[in-house]
């Protein structure tokens, strides 16, 4: 029998478990840390009662991903939870924008630029499916399902290897504009680098077509159903077991690594020549994120009350305000302005809230681009970011959580820097990421295979990192 050694336990390394074991191998997952899910985890931070997501929080890739639609999540107790406009833009002082499942529905809000949207979303949402799965599979075969589809794909590789002002300068009102910003800033680069327009345009077409849920309870809801099929299938899982060097897996027929991959030349001791490290050291890791978990005594008092009815918002302004502040963070400086990206979960989903809790009381997450390893608190400053959007919001605080940077990676080591995706995923990240090879899951050492969101597609809860390696040990061992 195959054996397989999968060392953490994030979405992808549980997603490559249960893979491996479907295909007949025996699987123990290593995890260093007290629970399962690595990031994709839910705890009471702010306040006894009240539930938050520990980093990842709304999942548009979660319920797109081919990895995990092909598994029985809901059988295994996970409900996603999907709010009645998937994401909004507070432009600031009380004007905002929402962005609707519908595209002529969002397009009808957008004023002058509601053509110019229209023209650009309706043949990318009309092959979501296709163009997708392009993506995170990394394959051509959309362009293999006939004409419109492949013109879809190539208008959409046209424009995505561009950078994100390049999208906007399409558009001439600034609400269109603020709604370019606000969703390609969640690569986490500036805005002008090449390939931000890719983010934004992905994030878009997945709200017109599958929506940005939430997992009910909390995204632990997601790592708690892979762990059940994993079981299901024969999977072990060993709970506070830190691996400190490759050498004690000697015994297992291929090894998975969801970790970094600093953390992967560090277990590998002196197994790798200077050459073979070089791509492992090198590796250029990005901004980190300071989060935010705040306890209201009611919903945020948006001046504009559509962005109740969102469970994200995205707030910092303009597209020249997010620019700004994006740079900024890339930089090394602290905005003083910052983007900040919202999700009020509890409004949808009330499990997330106990009997304890003050009568209407909400929970509130979010955070905000920092340099990398900050140990600055950006709670004040992302306070008045929302206060702006929403007066009155500072006076309904009745908790706050703060992580910085520097306790983002000392919750998660992979997070180095307080950096959530995992690596700079600029155009050189997307080639290099981190071997320049057609199959970058597999490392230079042979039967060890990398499987974190430092790999293709990079990342998200979507598993397809853990899927694609998961694939390639099995072609390549059997």
């Amino acid at each position: 029998m195959r054996t397989a050694a999968v060392i953490g336990s994030g979405p992808n390394g549980l997603v490559a478990a249960v893979y491996l074991a479907r295909a007949g191998w025996d699987v123990t997952v290593f995890e260093a840390a007290g629970h399962l899910g690595g990031g994709t985890a839910s705890a009471e931070l702010a306040m006894p009662g009240a539930v938050s997501d520990v980093c990842s929080a709304v999942h548009p890739l979660g319920v797109a991903s081919p990895a995990l639609r092909n598994l029985p999540l809901e059988e295994h107790g996970l409900a996603w939870v999907y709010p009645e406009i998937p994401f909004g833009h507070a432009v600031g002082r009380g004007e905002a924008v929402v962005v609707h499942n519908s595209v002529d529905a969002t397009a009808e809000g957008l004023g002058v630029d509601g053509a110019a949207y229209r023209t650009l979303m309706q043949p990318l949402g009309r092959h979501a499916d296709s163009l997708v799965d392009s993506v995170l599979v990394r394959s051509v075969g959309a362009f293999l399902e006939g004409v419109e589809p492949a013109v879809a794909m190539t208008r959409f590789g046209t424009a995505a290897a561009r950078s994100a002002r390049w999208l906007a300068d399409r558009f001439e009102g600034e609400r269109a504009r603020a709604v370019v910003a606000g969703l390609s800033a969640h690569g986490v680069m500036p805005l002008d680098r090449p390939v931000t327009a890719g983010v934004g345009l992905i994030l878009g077409v997945l709200a017109h077509s599958v929506g940005w849920p939430v997992a009910q309870g909390g995204s632990q809801a997601i790592a708690d159903a892979l762990v059940s099929i994993g079981r299901a299938e024969g999977v072990t899982y060993e709970v506070g077991h830190s691996v400190e060097d490759l050498g004690e897996l000697d015994g297992f027929t291929a090894v998975l690594a969801d970790i970094s991959p600093s953390a992967l030349d560090r277990l590998a001791g002196g197994r790798l020549d200077a050459r073979q490290r070089r791509p492992l050291i090198r590796f250029a890791h990005g901004p980190g994120v300071c989060k935010v978990d705040w306890v209201i005594d009611g919903p945020i008092p948006w001046a504009d009350e559509r962005l109740t009815r969102a469970g994200t918002v995205h707030l910092g302004g303009t597209f020249d305000q997010i620019a700004r502040a994006e740079a900024e963070a890339a930089a090394g400086v602290h905005p003083r302005w910052p983007y900040v990206l919202l999700a009020q979960q509890s409004l949808f989903d009330p499990t997330r809230l106990s009997g304890s809790l003050p009568p209407g009381a909400q929970v509130v997450w979010a955070y905000c681009h920092v340099p990398s390893g900050s140990t600055l608190d950006m709670s004040e400053r992302m306070s008045a970011v929302v206060e702006d959007s929403a007066p009155g919001f500072g006076s309904r605080i009745l908790a706050t959580n703060v992580r910085t940077a520097a306790d983002m990676q000392r919750h998660n080591a992979n997070y180095v820097g307080g950096d959530i995706t995992g690596g700079v995923a600029d155009l050189r990240g997307q080639l290099v990421r981190p071997f320049a090879s057609p199959t970058p899951w597999r490392t230079p050492l042979e039967g060890v295979y990398l499987c974190s969101a430092s790999t293709p597609p990079g990342a998200g809860v979507h598993g397809m990192c853990g899927w694609h390696a998961a694939r390639t040990a099995i072609a390549d061992l059997g």
